[in-house]
């Protein structure tokens, strides 16, 4: 097939198209194109398609109550409760409605502010962890963004409406579907305008406008005018026929949840409360010194103070504060949680048949290393790489497959890998051992010979691989990569395909085979010789 049959259509007419636009020349023309059963968009299939309206029937149906949320977080999310609740209530008030205007469209006409959502708080409390979780239950599409990505275009562009476009993607190109999804935009504090650099930031105010009119309710164009090929597909699929596709979607049912850290503004509220209330500081509680406690006071004139439209904080009527995590916290989601991390390291070193225990002292001192990280929950798997990185890496090249992690594995992972090392030194050996069987069962398969190690040799390999600390087939391989070739000929020459490896062998390998060559030559020249006098004879006796 030639380059030219191999082009994709679609894109040739894009080409002709943007030529024509850069060009303005009339003479320029679009070569015709019949689209054929193969350039044309699939309808999805029935699998896809049953899935899709089994969800909406779930929206069109649903009954959820808020604590049946709640009770399904905890399973997942430690603390957090005001959240939970929060949550749990806006989302059965949303989905309510939105079931009660398929059931009554008239409820649809009348006046309804969305309950979208701000989370507060700081990073790795779980704010993106509950939202997944929830869109999970309820089986609703969910795309998550993050507002840095729209700062520099946003306020120039309809980059935002990608958003709604992902949605529309992530839902199997269903539009009825899409209508009810979340959009999750996470880091939205890095948009607000900053007035401590002398004005506000123009980008930010941008995306804020942007982002509102779609929050409240919008019709975004499902194929970009920037996105030819999207703008032909659907010109071609209309054009076989086929199910005319929706060129829109409203917002209008689509819930928007923001979050972001929001640290600077917890010190703007900590300013404010100081400087207005007399005695607030030294009535302090202990331990209130934590930015979520801060968080929990934010009013609306604070979070315009710090550079948010109020139009765009307008829209942002369900705010909560998300807390903290402590050690404590760690802990428990480490033991509790069904999303728990050590599920992953498990699973991690279910891959290589091993297994390990962790006694509740490992559990604490992770956890405490974890919250000096300051980074929430996130701060388990920094700790936990850690510990178990090496322990991956050796183990996996042994026959150890358990071992116990105890506080002094997690204040020294390299001490306590090589105590296990040494505590079980002879399974580390019978399992070099077995590794050398595997080179010759190999080098059998591939080449036809049959390598036989004695005791002495695989000592020495041994020995090697773990002074050198590599595996033992790749000491193997180095030592014996000319035997393929050298052996070939020595068993041509004496009809031999066994051959003993000794421990010289594996001290001078290439010595070895040379003498073994050499060796083949000189024994199948003395057995031509002693066959020359008898084909001698024969030829006189004739």
């Amino acid at each position: 097939m030639s380059d030219k049959d191999t082009k994709n259509p679609f894109e040739e007419i894009q080409k002709q198209l943007q030529e024509l636009l850069k060009s303005n020349n009339p003479n320029v023309t679009v070569s015709p194109f019949v689209p054929t059963q193969q350039t044309m968009p699939s309808e999805p299939p029935p699998e896809e398609t049953k899935e899709q309206n089994a969800i909406l029937t779930s929206i069109q149906a649903f009954k959820r109550k808020p604590k049946e949320i709640r009770d399904y977080l905890d399973r997942f999310v430690i603390r957090q409760d005001d959240a939970k609740k929060v949550l749990s209530v806006a989302i059965c008030d949303h989905y309510n409605h939105v079931r009660q205007c398929i059931e009554n469209p008239r409820i649809s006409e009348k006046e309804y502010n969305k309950q979208n959502i701000l989370l507060l708080g700081p990073t790795g409390v779980g704010k993106t962890y509950l939202m997944r979780n929830i869109a999970k239950l309820i089986g609703i599409p969910f795309v998550k963004a993050d507002a840095t990505k729209f700062s520099e275009t946003g306020y120039v562009g309809n980059d935002v409406e990608d958003l709604v476009r992902d949605l529309y993607k992530l839902a199997g190109n269903n539009a009825e579907l899409a209508q009810y999804g979340i959009i999750y935009i996470d880091e939205i504090d890095k948009i607000a305008g900053s007035n401590s650099l002398g004005g506000k930031d123009v980008s930010g105010r941008g995306v804020q406008i942007n982002l509102l009119k779609l929050m409240e309710d919008a019709n975004v164009n499902l194929f970009s005018p920037h996105d030819m090929m999207s703008q032909m597909q659907a010109m071609m699929e209309i054009g076989r026929g086929g199910k005319k596709q929706n060129r829109t979607l409203s917002t209008k049912n689509i819930l928007f949840i923001v979050s972001g850290a929001f640290d600077k503004l917890a010190e703007n509220v900590r300013k404010r409360l100081d400087q207005g209330q007399i005695g607030f500081t030294s009535k302090r509680k202990e331990g209130e010194e934590d930015d979520s406690d801060f968080l929990k006071l934010i009013e609306t004139r604070d979070f315009i103070d710090y550079g948010y439209e109020p139009e765009f904080i307008g829209r942002l009527p369900v705010r909560v504060a998300c807390e903290a995590l402590s050690a404590e916290d760690l802990a428990e989601i480490l033991k509790n949680s069904e999303g728990s991390i050590l599920d992953q390291y498990r699973r991690d070193f279910k891959g290589y048949e091993i297994d390990f225990k962790i006694t509740d002292e490992a559990i604490m001192e992770i956890s405490e290393r974890a919250s000096k990280e300051r980074t929430g929950a996130r701060g388990l798997m920094t700790v936990l790489e850690k510990t178990f990185r090496d322990f991956k890496f050796e183990l996996s090249s042994t026959l150890i497959r358990n071992f116990e992690v105890t506080s002094e594995t997690v204040q020294d992972p390299a001490k306590a890998l090589t105590d296990l090392l040494m505590n079980n030194q002879e399974a580390l050996n019978d399992f070099l051992f077995k590794r050398v069987e595997e080179f010759k069962a190999d080098f059998m398969e591939k080449h036809g010979l049959n390598l036989e190690f004695s005791e002495e040799a695989c000592s020495k390999i041994v020995e090697i691989a773990v002074k050198e600390d590599r595996s033992t087939s790749s000491v193997c391989e180095q030592l014996f990569k000319d035997y393929e070739h050298g052996l070939k000929i020595v068993s041509r020459n004496s009809g031999k395909n066994h051959f003993l490896i000794t421990a010289q062998a594996v001290d001078n390998p290439d010595q070895e085979l040379s003498k073994w060559v050499v060796q083949s030559f000189k024994d199948k020249e003395e057995t031509q010789k002693e066959k020359q006098p008898e084909d001698s004879d024969e030829t006189n006796d004739a």
